[in-house]
């Protein structure tokens, strides 16, 4: 049974959330764990009735990265906007929401706080239960917009900051069975941007990129870690440094698009060897990719491949692949590594 019985803050009326609550459960929620303030509101965990994000990538280009403060900063200046906008696009008072979310980390505290904040005051404003929501989680639970996706399946988690195969058993029961043990693989994609004088944001660029190199030009290793799902993207980054500073003695122009081809190729079949492997060895014949890097279109195409095998492949349309609030949403809904105590504090780590 998912549903679960939350007191509001201030009359302490109890209401049920979850698929079997037998009502409709419309969710506002916020998301600001990094660089993009957004906020949405979604009904019974999958159907998007508006979905606002105010990115901040053009703040952060000039720095070759996100800067906390500034970040942080970004968040308190757009966060009524972007509230005011997801009312204004559902045509919904904020007496109609059943429950406000937003997330509570990881991510960067300051950036967090804003959210986190903002959806506490909703939720005292309007006497509606606050519910607290883990950002990975909510990657996972992406895919269940506009779609019929229920567990179990495998999902290979994907971003910036975190690279996970999870075994999804139901709605509320997850396992990490295998994990990056250094780098994340949007770390890696970063990193190896800058070496080849890519701009931020690297991943995409990269990507871009390496669609018009050759992937079968450059060797580069993959590590050999005792969990065979594990993850390791450290070595390949310094192999990727040392041929490009082998080229350059050599005094020759960097092919950037064969590079990009040849680490791109290395990474996304990485994650497809592993991810099949547990996809086959568990009995999951359903595998779900998720976080940022999910819209990497090397990742999508190889997946994606597996439908001609019988495999049920999803994956999030591109504006819910980044961080979004609509995800936060379905998170709150679904239930699954959520709090609803309204004294919660954000974290930056897991």
């Amino acid at each position: 049974m998912i549903k679960k019985e939350f007191k509001t803050p201030l009359s302490e009326k109890s209401i049920v959330i979850g698929p079997d609550s037998k009502k409709d459960n419309i969710i506002f929620a916020i998301e600001s764990s990094c660089d993009e303030t957004a906020a949405a509101i979604v009904k019974n965990g999958r159907e998007v009735i508006s979905n606002v994000v105010a990115s901040q990538i053009k703040t952060h280009i000039e720095f070759g990265g996100v800067v906390p403060e500034v970040a942080a900063r970004e968040h308190l200046e757009a966060i009524n906007l972007v509230i005011s906008q997801a009312f204004e696009q559902s045509g919904l008072k904020g007496e109609d929401i059943t429950a406000y979310a937003a997330t509570v980390g990881p991510g960067l505290v300051g950036s967090l706080l804003v959210g986190m904040n903002a959806g506490k005051a909703l939720a005292l404003a309007y006497d509606k239960p606050f519910i607290g929501v883990n950002h990975l989680n909510a990657h996972v639970c992406a895919n269940y917009l506009n779609t019929d996706l229920t567990p179990p399946f495998i999902a290979l988690l994907i971003s910036g900051g975190h690279t996970q195969i999870i075994e999804v058993k139901s709605f509320l029961e997850q396992k990490i069975i295998g994990e990056t043990i250094d780098d994340a693989i949007g770390e890696a994609y970063d990193k190896v941007a800058r070496l080849i004088g890519l701009p931020y944001p690297g991943g995409v660029n990269l990507d871009k990129k390496a669609q018009n190199g050759n992937p079968k030009a450059f060797k580069l290793p993959e590590a050999k870690l005792n969990n065979e799902y594990d993850f390791s993207f450290s070595g390949l980054k310094t192999a990727a440094l040392q041929l490009i500073q082998r080229l350059k003695k050599e005094d020759r122009e960097l092919p950037i698009e064969d590079i990009a081809a040849s680490f791109q190729e290395n990474v996304t079949s990485t994650l497809f060897k592993k991810t099949k492997k547990a996809s086959d060895n568990i009995g999951a014949k359903t595998i779900v990719l998720a976080g940022g890097v999910a819209a990497n279109s090397e990742i999508r195409k190889k997946f994606f491949a597996l439908r001609n095998e019988g495999y049920k492949i999803y994956a999030p349309e591109m504006k819910y692949c980044t961080d979004n609030a609509a995800m936060i949403a379905s998170s709150a809904y679904f239930l699954a590594n959520t709090t609803d105590k309204l004294d919660i504090e954000v974290f930056s780590r897991m």
